[in-house]
């Protein structure tokens, strides 16, 4: 049961998400498919409360003078890894941004895009959820070895 609890956590970090939840799930011997749901579902559900952060409660944070230095470095990076185009950032470039699973890239960071550029939230949120579906099948593909094969 712990194993489920630390999956769950693990695609619920910032620092690992689906990165780090699917590969230490397989190292555990649980099957692709289980993994694959135990893991995905709950990196979806961090769209919607990293966006009801970013909304509703942020605000009140950006008082805490540590919580600002830090929220302002990260979102320095954001802006630095985001090539904006005409002043809008297409939903294609925020799909790859979080589907493609490289350190710095995920579902947290594709609400911050969402949010900060004021992208339009009935298109975007199922653009990541999408996303994080296909960075999931990624991962897991190259848990189980099938990009080695290539």
């Amino acid at each position: 049961m712990s194993t489920l609890i630390t999956i769950i956590i693990l695609s619920m970090l910032p620092v690992s998400e689906l990165r780090g939840a699917i590969p230490f799930a397989m190292a555990k011997g649980l099957s692709p498919v289980s993994v694959f749901f135990l893991a995905v579902i709950p990196n979806i559900l961090i769209i919607f409360l990293a966006l009801f952060f970013l909304d509703y409660i942020h605000k009140y944070f950006m008082k805490i003078s540590v919580y600002n230095k830090l929220f302002t470095m990260y979102l320095d990076r954001v802006r630095h890894k985001v090539a904006l185009k005409n002043g809008m950032l297409p939903f294609l470039m925020l799909f790859l941004f979080v589907a493609i699973p490289f350190p710095g890239t995920g579902a947290y960071t594709g609400s911050m895009i969402t949010w900060f550029f004021k992208m339009e939230r009935k298109k975007a949120i199922p653009v990541m959820m999408l996303a994080v579906v296909s960075a999931g099948v990624l991962v897991t593909l190259a848990s189980i070895g099938v990009f080695s094969l290539l």
